[in-house]
């Protein structure tokens, strides 16, 4: 006992105590700003490998953006990334920032379906589905619940069988494959579930978007009632975002 108290004195708490107001250290690229100033736009639209920025009005679509950075390096007077690791909706035009606006990125409490906070409030269990992914969103969902991040106080955790899941967490773009294994594990949750898409490739296909070899599908049968911007999804995004979902009052706090 002694010994976990000194453990404790020099190290001090191992796990963040408020996740909502914790800041990412280190080179994270969170939310981007776009100012007013004029550059050549063609230019900046040429280097998205995605198509995730526009012209006339210059913006980001952080569906398609890959968090590369080199908008902001190249064009460090048009945009900036910030700390901001909120990144999650329930609405996808929110993921569009548009230059001259600086405001957080938020569901929209009126998309909530009721039976979410009532069902799920509490308690939600997950399955992942690694839809094609490239390990990189599935490693950072696996570190949202290690000792410092600790996703499981809130009740939220990943699960083995869809069977005892509340819904499914998506990653990848969804290669032909693993879209009927997507469909079946779906078919094997319980209602009412949801559906959770983390990460650039879950949400637009990413860099693949164009690829004959993936399936989407899917994403046209049901509604999607969180998209988690990332690239990959940072554990603070993910934990940030199901939480706004599931339990508006520990937002508020």
């Amino acid at each position: 006992m002694f010994d976990n108290l000194k453990i404790v004195w020099h190290q001090g708490k191992q796990f963040i105590p408020d996740v909502v107001a914790e800041v990412v250290p280190g080179i994270f690229r969170g939310r981007p700003i776009i100012s007013l100033a004029k550059v050549n736009e063609d230019k900046l639209v040429e280097l998205c490998p995605t198509g995730a920025i526009s012209k006339a009005p210059c913006s980001i679509n952080l569906g398609k953006c890959t968090f590369c950075g080199e908008c902001a390096i190249q064009f460090p007077e048009k945009i900036a990334f910030t700390k901001d690791n909120k990144l999650s909706t329930n609405q996808l035009d929110r993921l569009i920032i548009k230059e001259g606006e600086d405001s957080p990125i938020v569901l929209n409490p009126a998309k909530i379906r009721a039976e979410i906070r009532k069902t799920f409030g509490n308690s939600l269990k997950l399955r992942s589905v690694s839809a094609g992914g490239d390990n990189s969103c599935e490693w950072e969902l696996t570190a949202s619940n290690n000792v410092q991040f600790d996703m499981s106080r809130f009740g939220i955790d990943f699960v083995a069988s869809p069977r005892h899941a509340d819904g499914i967490v998506i990653t990848g773009p969804i290669t032909e494959n693993m879209a009927e294994p997507l469909q079946r594990c779906y078919n094997a949750i319980p209602e009412p579930k949801i559906i959770i898409l983390a990460g650039t490739d879950a949400i637009s296909g990413g860099i693949f978007a164009d690829s004959p070899a993936i399936d989407r599908s899917f994403l046209s049968k049901y509604p999607v009632d969180l998209y988690i911007a990332g690239n990959p999804v940072h554990p603070l995004t993910f934990i940030n975002g199901v939480l706004e979902l599931t339990r508006s009052k520990y937002m508020k706090k």
